[in-house]
Order: C-alpha cells, then structure tokens, then sequence
C-alpha cells in the first residue's frame, strides 16, 4: 500500500507507515487539484495539512484511496460530503495542537499590549524609543473571545491566569471556564473587549464574519486577533481601522489567499502597518504539536486500514470493536436503509459462523458495521454482501 504525505507533514507520521510496511512519498508543498488527479491512482492513504484541496474531482481520480489524515486541526479543505459517498475515511487532529495555539495568543496579547513589534523594529533599524506611550499591562483588561471550542476555551483558563477578564460569544450554548461569562451577541462582545480573539471553524457560514462593520463596533484603541481561518475577515478592512488609529494593532496568522510552498511572496495589504504581527500560518505549528498531530493521525489511519475503526472520522460512523486476537473481522460500509443488519446476521448464521463480536452506527446516508466472527468467511459468502445495491465497501482481517 502506498501512502502520500504532503505540507511538511511531521517525520514521526512517515517513521510510523514505513514501521508498519508501507511505501511512503514525502513532499514538501501542496498540490493543486491537477496535480492530485495525477498523483492519486495508486495512493492507499493521503496525508494534508491545509493548503492542499481534496476535491470531488480529485476523489473521483482517486480509485485506490482508503482514507486521508488532515495533519492540522480544520478539515475544510476537504468535501467531506463527496468522500464519504466515495467510502473515504478522513481523520483530524481537534486537538493536538490546541495548546501552541493558545500560547501564541497569549504571546500577541502581549507583545500587542506593550507594542513590542514596532518596538523592535526601530531598535533593528538603529533607533532608540525608550518611551511608555501606548504601552499598557494586560492584568485587568478584557479578552473577547469569538469561538469557545477547544482553542477558545483553553485560550479562557490561561488568560484569566494572567489577570486578563475574559468574555465570550459562540453561536452554541457552552460552559463557561472559570470567571469566564457568555454574553448574548457578538455587538455585546465587541463593545466590552479590550482584545478580540477569533476562533471558528472554516464552515461556509462563517466566510466574511468580521468586516468594517464589526471592526466600528469595537473599542476604540482595541487591538484584534485571528488566528482562526483566514477567509473569515476582510483584511482590507482590517487595514483601515489600524491607519485610522480606532484599533492599536492586530495579530494575524492565517490569510484568505496563501502561499504554497516554503519561500513563496507573500502579498497582504497588511504588510507594513505598525503594531501589526503578521505569521505564516503558525499557530499549531511548534515541535511539540507537530510531533502529537504525526502520532495521532498517523495511527488513526492505521487503525482504520489494519482493523477498520472509525472512531473521530468527520466523516463516516464511528465504530470502534475491541481487538481480539483469533477472529475475523469484518468491516461493512452501505446505505442506511432498514434491515442491512439483520440479513448480515442471517447471512452469517445460514454458513455457521457465530458473531463473537458486533457494532454498528450510522451517519447521515451512511452506515459502517464491524463484525468479528469465530471463523472465516468464505469467498462465496463475501460475494453475497459485496453484490448487495447497498454495498459502499467491505472488507476483511484476520486478527
């Protein structure tokens, strides 16, 4: 089986597919839709970061592709709707990287608040501006925070352990962290914080979240941050309000157009503005987290492909059987219409074979069942599922 990994993914990922008797390709940069339609006949699993787009088109040109890992938190890049319907697993890493993500935040709040890159530049440049005005304590000011999943409710604890008071806006109802509190509108938030900190996901309905209109309504001389999706802010805007002086700086990390590969120009019209920190998609990006992200996924595909567990795909039912040793697993993918389950099980009494172990979900049209029985089952028996119109896929291992 070969596997293609793409983005710099982490050497653990790789070390762990060889380890396990796969042929791995390493490359460095994304590809482009074309040349995926070129580069995946033939590839058994596909690992991505974001910069790479897992079309409908490219899975249609992918006949020998099993499931793919996004080595990264989002799974956007990917028409989870079309692999699925195609029988592809895709795995992520929700959480993996979490905690360089909010170190990061927490690093720009700072450097924002103290005015640090303006700072440092002019002492590059030969200046010496030993001077407070502008520079303020972050103890006691507000954090806004857009977003309270994973990121924005690790990004609370720490941030009320540096003094910071911290409020929060997510369309769902969450639990409140600590002293954190929820307001009722995301106008309530932009009004109260002193920081805003963005954290959705890159679904559809969040493209243009933040505009001219949302940057009016924030405090004046408040500074923004995104280190979310970079499709979610007009970054035009963005630039206005800082010239204007209404906000006093941004941190940004992620770009509504960005470059490819390592070294690529980077165009921005935030390029040159004071008090602005600008990085290349960094978030996640530490030793550490790239190390867990390569151990997870990894072995979520390995998982996947060895035994046929599903559990944290976004995209197929979660199954997941305990692993027995002497018995013979069978991993079954088809509609989900009434009475799949019971003609499997009568299949399977009708040759003498007895379960010995079962599970079974659904996902939207989708459903996956894993069967462990005490013998193995023969060709003409498989023939019978494989040949069914309900059929997406079925496999089999010898544990």
């Amino acid at each position: 089986m070969k596997v293609l990994l793409l983005e710099n993914i982490h050497p653990v990922a790789a070390d762990a597919f060889r380890r396990a008797g796969f042929e791995v390709d390493v490359r460095s940069g994304a590809l482009s839709e074309d040349e995926l339609v070129e580069q995946l006949p033939g590839v058994s699993l596909l690992g991505i970061r974001s910069n790479t787009k897992l079309t409908a088109r490219a899975l249609d040109a992918a006949t020998d592709l099993l499931a793919a890992g996004c080595f990264c938190i989002g799974t956007n890049q990917v028409d989870l709707a079309a692999a699925a319907d195609r029988g592809v697993a895709i795995f992520n890493a929700p959480f993996s990287n979490t905690r360089s993500v909010v170190e990061l935040v927490i690093g720009e709040i700072v450097a924002l608040a103290r005015r640090l890159p303006e700072k440092t530049q002019r002492m590059h440049d030969g200046i010496w501006d030993k001077s407070a005005k502008g520079s303020h304590e972050v103890r006691g000011r507000t954090l806004g925070i857009v977003g309270y999943g994973n990121i924005g409710t690790q990004l609370s604890n720490v941030a009320e352990a540096i003094g910071l008071r911290v409020i929060f806006f997510d369309t769902a109802d969450r639990p409140a962290h600590g002293n954190a509190r929820q307001v009722g509108s995301l106008d309530e938030l932009l009004a109260e914080s002193d920081v805003v900190s963005l954290h959705v996901d890159g679904r559809p309905g969040n493209a243009g979240l933040f505009g001219a209109e949302q940057f009016a309504l924030m405090k004046p001389r408040s500074v923004f941050i995104n280190a979310s999706r970079g499709m979610v802010v007009d970054d035009d805007a963005l630039r206005e309000n800082i010239l204007s002086g209404h906000l006093a700086g941004a941190a940004i990390d992620v770009f509504p157009i960005e470059p490819k590969a390592q070294g690529d120009t980077f165009e921005s019209p935030l390029r040159g503005l004071d008090n602005v920190i600008l990085t290349p998609h960094v978030g996640g990006s530490t030793q550490e987290a790239q190390d867990e992200i390569g151990h997870f996924v990894a072995n979520k595909l390995l998982g996947f492909v060895t035994s046929g567990g599903t559990a944290l795909s976004v995209n197929m039912p979660e199954v997941a059987l305990p692993q027995t040793p002497g018995v013979f697993r069978m991993g079954y993918l088809h509609a989900s219409v009434p009475g799949v389950l019971a003609g499997i099980n009568r299949l399977l009494a009708e040759v003498g074979a007895n379960v010995v172990g079962q599970s079974l979900s659904t996902r939207g049209e989708l459903g996956y069942v894993l069967s462990d029985t005490d013998v193995e089952l023969s060709d003409a028996t498989m023939s019978v599922l494989r040949e069914s119109p309900h059929t997406v896929w079925l496999r089999s291992w010898k544990r």
